[in-house]
């Protein structure tokens, strides 16, 4: 209600009143703000989304992979990068040999079946354009914090139009879009991490441009968020493969991907670090299900038994083939909803 919202009893006396003044019978109300719980609940019919990494996870969206990787061809091996690479960049693919499509299959399925056994409900997205071979790592063409997704912008043309769909998608499940990178813009998903309720990284890279980032850290001040930038090295892609968090105020870290001065951010804001075995690269690429509970590929058992030496649940899965496309488990899943932060 407003100073000047009228009562009833105080409209007598008046033969006229300014035109549209009734409009103050059902005054503006602009707090509780959007991303008020009860608000969103009211509203949207959920709470959406997530303030941070490792709170209870309740649903996610996936995608299968299917007939977008027929395209990927072994005659196209290129001994000095050790992958198959499409000369018209519409795809690449680790390694010397074509995919292994049922086994492939088989590895997402046992991923939907873990993530079903830990009490997640699972989203399964429709297929999409088979010129999309990437199209199964629906963790890149939006991020979600609480209250809805933010839409990004991929950098390569091979992946353009996944950012449409899964727009489409997510709505039509009820979620709000609170923005979209838009202009020159650059962002993935794969390179965003909520480090606690209110704090978010964003590694910039040949992935994600200053400009992705600049309008990301707007989206997110106005729902009260701060942002930090962290420029990535070399050829790295995304900061998921170089960064996890696994429980409160506690982060999985290969230092050989990051720059010393966001280590000494984390420390700073009393984040521990937990370094991972530098030569287990897809360790990083985790989901975590609960605090302390991190569901992971079986490609890395020493990283797994250092997470268990600092008292981190690790559920372990086969996902070996997926990386070959150049994703984990991570990188398979979108978080929709978690409860609230840890």
């Amino acid at each position: 209600m407003t100073a000047l919202t009228p009562s009833l009893d105080a409209l007598h006396g008046y033969a006229r009143l300014p035109s549209g003044f009734h409009q103050l019978l059902t005054p503006p109300q602009p707090d509780p703000p959007f991303h008020d719980r009860d608000e969103l609940e009211r509203t949207w019919g959920c709470r959406w989304g997530a303030d941070d990494e490792i709170a209870k996870l309740r649903r996610v969206l996936v995608r299968r992979p299917g007939r977008e990787l027929a395209a990927v061809r072994a005659d196209a091996y290129r001994p000095q990068l050790d992958a198959l690479v499409d000369d018209g960049g519409a795809w690449h693919w680790t390694g010397s040999a074509a995919p292994d499509l049922q086994l492939l299959q088989a590895q997402h399925a046992g991923l939907v079946a873990a993530l079903e056994r830990e009490g997640v409900e699972v989203t399964v997205a429709e297929p999409l354009d088979p010129r999309l071979t990437k199209a199964m790592y629906v963790r890149d063409p939006v991020v979600t914090v609480r209250g809805g997704a933010i839409v990004g912008r991929p950098a390569p043309r091979m992946r353009r139009g996944e950012e449409a769909a899964i727009t489409r998608e997510v709505a039509a499940l009820g979620m709000p879009i609170l923005g979209t990178i838009v202009g020159s813009g650059t962002l993935e998903g794969g390179s965003f991490a909520k480090l606690r309720p209110g704090l978010a990284a964003l590694g910039t890279s040949v992935r994600c441009n200053d400009d992705g980032a600049e309008q990301l850290r707007e989206l997110l001040r106005r729902i009260g968020w701060e942002l930090l930038v962290v420029p990535l090295p070399g050829f790295v892609v995304h900061l998921d493969i170089h960064f996890a968090m696994v429980d409160v105020d506690r982060a999985l870290v290969n230092a050989e991907g990051l720059p010393y001065t966001f280590m000494e951010e984390l420390a700073r804001r009393g984040i521990e670090c937990i370094w991972a075995d530098p030569d287990e690269p897809w360790a990083l690429n985790l989901l975590a299900l609960a605090p302390g509970r991190v569901l992971t590929s079986e490609s890395a058992p020493r990283t797994a038994e250092l997470l268990r030496g600092h008292g981190v649940e690790v559920v372990t899965i086969p996902y070996d083939e997926a990386h070959k496309n150049g994703g984990g488990v991570h990188c398979s899943t979108q978080e929709l909803l978690r409860d609230d932060a840890a």
